[in-house]
């Protein structure tokens, strides 16, 4: 996609999310627009706020073209494992 963020910012924005402080993830996973990863907390940030057309466009940015099954919770606590577990 481009430019790559940082794993430490990426899942400082899921905690934030996950804390119930949207605006500030939400200008972590915005300046970091490039990014599949920060596209992808980004589609689900959105789609917990219930802006269901905001997210499907990020999801795309993410390129994941179908609306994912699991509870946005879950997606945003997987991926931040796979980001602690990274090599």
């Amino acid at each position: 996609m481009g430019k790559v963020a940082s794993r430490k910012e990426l899942i400082r924005a899921i905690d934030l999310i996950l804390s119930g402080e949207n605006d500030k993830a939400h200008a972590i996973v915005q300046k970091n627009d490039t990014d599949a990863n920060a596209c992808y907390i980004h589609a689900v940030l959105h789609r917990l706020e219930g802006d269901k057309e905001n997210a499907k466009y990020w999801y795309g940015r993410a390129g994941h073209h179908e609306w994912p099954a699991s509870d946005p919770e879950g997606q945003l606590l997987r991926l931040r494992d796979d980001l602690l577990f990274q090599p």
